[in-house]
């Protein structure tokens, strides 16, 4: 659903597949009670099935695919689709979370990468691969969510999952910033990337920036900002 697309009649209680540019700093849930509060009061029911297919942290944008009524049935296998993203990486120190969700604990030296060096080991990445998930994430341990634990200082343990990386292309290089394009399956943490290219590299990394461009073949191009998905909503309440 497309703010420009022709005049149609919706129907949000049937079913619906809309997308979304999250905003930086929204959780995921932040964004599915939005839009169903919305949808909610201008269908005048109490209830409405949204749901999303794929999280994205609070400090990553971008698309966000949400089904609405029946098409929430489609969610499994839209969240299996092949995603891509835009990550931004800090070389040479690291932090627990992988992220900007908490302070550098790290520092290493970088005086010995360049391009082609970090080229190469991007290479090592594409393919099927183990990933071990960031304890900062909600992957559940035991009935909890591991940032929960994380977040009481917990030395908690995950094991490794397959994860699939098709390509990663580096986009630009900046020292102590790089920015590549990273296109995966299902399941796969950037964060825990950054972290993994950083220990490859032998200087550490973390993610300082994200934003998901496409999910299978939906792009970012075609979603809604969550401002006009609500001036649409007005507009169409006025008429």
């Amino acid at each position: 659903m497309q703010i420009n697309e022709p005049a149609r009649a919706y129907d949000f209680q049937k079913g619906e597949v809309l997308l979304f540019d999250k905003p930086l700093g929204w959780t995921s849930f932040d964004l599915v009670r939005k839009v169903r509060n919305s949808l909610s009061r201008k269908l005048k029911v109490k209830k409405l099935k949204v749901g999303h297919a794929g999280t994205l942290d609070p400090l990553a944008s971008g698309l966000m695919v949400l089904c609405t009524g029946g098409a929430t049935k489609q969610i499994d296998a839209l969240q299996a689709e092949e995603k891509e993203y835009i990550a931004t990486l800090k070389i040479g120190a690291t932090t627990p979370s992988y992220d900007l969700e908490t302070e550098e604990d790290e520092q290493f030296a970088t005086d010995h990468i360049d391009r082609e060096l970090i080229e190469k080991t991007l290479r090592q990445f594409v393919g099927v691969t183990q990933q071990v998930p960031p304890v900062f994430s909600a992957v559940k341990v035991d009935g909890k969510r591991a940032y929960d634990y994380a977040r009481k200082g917990s030395d908690l343990k995950l094991n490794p999952k397959e994860v699939v990386i098709s390509s990663i292309e580096l986009i630009s290089l900046e020292m102590p910033q790089m920015v590549i394009r990273v296109t995966c399956g299902k399941g796969t943490y950037i964060r825990a990337l950054a972290r993994d290219l950083g220990e490859a590299l032998g200087a550490g990394a973390y993610l300082t920036g994200l934003q998901r461009t496409r999910s299978g073949h939906f792009s970012v191009e075609e979603a809604f900002s969550i401002d006009e998905f609500l001036a649409y909503m007005n507009s169409e309440a006025e008429n």
